[in-house]
């Protein structure tokens, strides 16, 4: 597994590994969580006439197979924006469907809800719920600023822009502050916000508490940039 975990990022007393650039491994609960998969987002705009490539969500849901398989994690939780509306679930079809079953039925499964899927009824399998608590720390889609306890969300899709080399490089990443960690986006076709703003949004005394930065993991280790707020 050590080909794909990043050094340790401790959070809320619990210690977690960034797995690729857009989920989190939690050790203690053998659990892998990831935010924003937005399935069935390219079906979604080809109602309207907007034609996007239609494998989206085969795309995302085999990366995550290969990232549960991997770090051998017992439990898998999708925080929220699973679908990219409430109709995704039921458009979901062919061999994306048959792969999700398949990854329900091999671990224990949980989707919270979220903005754009608010009605999700987990025809596929696995456990709807609007929010989790698990140990000390509260996993829901989108943060609530006047929370105190440890919180894991996603909703913002946090990006960070860095200046390298005369070029600006662009990736998804962590915004982690003292009491929130905010994860990116893992869908296929997902934009993203800038990582200060997101933090802003999530907890807006963030720089009295200590300030906030933007984690990325990078195979073995883990990169962490300041954030101006």
């Amino acid at each position: 597994m050590a080909d794909i975990m990043s050094d340790i990022l401790s959070f809320g007393g619990h210690d977690f590994h960034i797995i690729g650039d857009a989920a989190l491994y939690w050790p203690g609960q053998s659990a892998l969580l990831v935010a924003d998969l937005h399935l069935e987002k390219a079906s979604f705009y080809a109602k309207s006439g907007q034609m996007l490539p239609p494998y989206d969500s085969h795309a995302t849901l085999t990366q995550l197979a290969d990232m549960a398989k991997k770090c051998a994690a017992r439990h898998v939780i999708c925080l929220g924006d699973n679908f990219h509306d409430d109709d995704g679930e039921a458009r979901l079809d062919g061999d994306a469907a048959i792969l999700l079953r398949r990854l329900t039925g091999e671990y224990d499964w949980t989707w919270i809800t979220g903005n754009h899927d608010p009605a999700l009824a987990a025809i596929w399998g696995g456990q709807s719920r609007k929010q989790m608590l698990m140990g000390t720390v509260m996993l829901r889609h989108e943060a609530l600023p006047d929370s105190i306890e440890p919180e894991i969300s996603g909703h913002y899709h946090p990006k960070l822009r860095v200046e390298m080399a005369r070029r600006t490089v662009t990736r998804r990443c962590f915004t982690v502050t003292s009491r929130k960690i905010i994860m990116p986006a893992f869908g296929a076709l997902t934009g993203g916000m800038d990582a200060a703003k997101a933090a802003q949004l999530a907890e807006p005394d963030a720089a009295k508490r200590g300030g906030a930065k933007a984690v990325l993991g990078l195979k073995d280790k883990i990169a962490s940039f300041p954030l101006m707020l």
